[in-house]
């Protein structure tokens, strides 16, 4: 009999410590988990101010024309590598500069300002240049796709007017910068087609001093047909020689040696042969001591740089000439796919979804923490 008392004296503390544990850890979930969510409930829907969203679309498009040099040396298949005009857009929008250009315009800071009472997701009108970054970056989302180089920008804001303001000026700003860089493509392009005409024109009158130079060296106007002519001059002697030939054989087998007509016809004969030796001579040397096949090589090599100079003069001239015009045209222009838009009802801040992930993460949290705790209570 007394040994009852004793048991149940020592049971009490068993069952009393579960509860304790218990009881702590439903007081941690309150504080840690149910707590927090219910002061993000709060804050979400009864502080947080309502923000609008306007989207814009737009893409870079560029008329292509082909090269003139293209007619003449039938290049048209040049590789070229670099960053599009759509690349260095996305960059633009999310950097200080747009933020710079929009806050002189717009004076984005006090149009982010007008939510004083949400200390989270408004802005203090007083900071600087890089907390209007930052906050520019959680506010601005620009979407790129680099296969069709199509961008979309989402604005918010906290009234639907200021969003769209805030998107208009974005365009501006993007229509800006485009038409500053067609300006710079195009005074490079034509500086270009200047320095390559000023080239070309050097090249040709170098072309035309060397060909020059050649026919007041040689005395040669053009080697290919004062070699037509004096090969048909050695056509013609070389004729000659044989019909005088053919009548001295005839007067040998008609009359005697003595006859003073065979006595002229080979002195006609040796004339003939003299002239024919003294053109071919003409042939192996031509002036300087040079030969005939030297001076046609000089000649033709003179007569391609020539030829080849003339034709990129006149490709250079066509190259200036479409530069010209392609200065007076517009070959850059920004493309909207989607105007700027105007929203009839508040989107964001996304409260449910917000509230779920921070009472995801407060519970995953708890649940950790819970589970360390029995796991360092067990190895105890």
């Amino acid at each position: 009999m007394p040994v009852l008392p004793r048991v149940a004296r020592a049971a009490e503390p068993r069952a009393s410590a579960p509860r304790r544990r218990h009881t702590w850890i439903l007081l941690s979930f309150l504080v840690c988990v149910l707590a927090p969510v219910s002061v993000s409930a709060w804050y979400l829907y009864g502080v947080a101010a309502e923000q609008f969203a306007s989207t814009v679309g737009f893409s870079v498009r560029k008329e292509e024309v082909a090269s003139p040099i293209e007619l003449f040396g039938g290049i048209t298949d040049v590789a070229t590598s670099g960053s599009s005009d759509s690349d260095i857009l996305y960059e633009f929008i999310q950097s200080q500069e747009m933020v710079e250009a929009l806050e002189r315009r717009l004076a984005l800071s006090g149009l982010y300002s007008r939510a004083p009472g949400d200390p989270v997701f408004g802005y203090d009108a007083t900071g600087t240049i890089e907390d209007l970054l930052d906050y520019w970056g959680y506010m601005v989302r620009v979407t790129y796709d680099s296969s069709t180089e199509l961008i979309e920008v989402r604005a918010l804001a906290f009234s639907p007017e200021d969003a769209r303001t805030i998107a208009t000026g974005i365009f501006e700003e993007c229509l800006r910068l485009v038409e500053e860089l067609s300006a710079i493509a195009q005074k490079d392009t034509i500086a270009f087609a200047k320095e390559e005409v000023a080239r070309a024109v050097e090249r040709l009158k170098s072309a035309r001093e060397a060909m020059t130079g050649f026919r007041s060296r040689t005395q040669i106007v053009d080697p290919t047909a004062d070699l037509q002519g004096q090969m048909g001059l050695l056509s013609t002697l070389e004729q000659q020689l044989a019909e005088a030939m053919i009548a001295a054989d005839l007067l040998r087998e008609s009359t005697r040696e003595s006859d003073p007509r065979i006595t002229q016809a080979d002195r006609r004969i040796a004339v003939i042969e003299a002239r024919i030796a003294d053109e071919r001579r003409k042939l192996g040397h031509v002036g300087g001591g040079e030969d005939y096949a030297t001076k046609l090589a000089e000649y033709e090599r003179l007569a391609v740089d020539r030829e080849f100079a003339e034709q990129a003069y006149t490709a250079a001239l066509a190259a200036y000439d479409q530069a010209l015009a392609e200065a007076r045209r517009k070959s850059r222009y920004l493309a909207a796919y989607i105007k700027p838009t105007l929203a009839q009802a508040s989107e964001f801040p996304r409260k449910e979804v917000l509230l779920a992930i921070v009472a995801f993460f407060l519970l995953s949290g708890w649940a950790v923490g819970v589970l360390v705790y029995y796991s360092v209570r067990d190895r105890r």
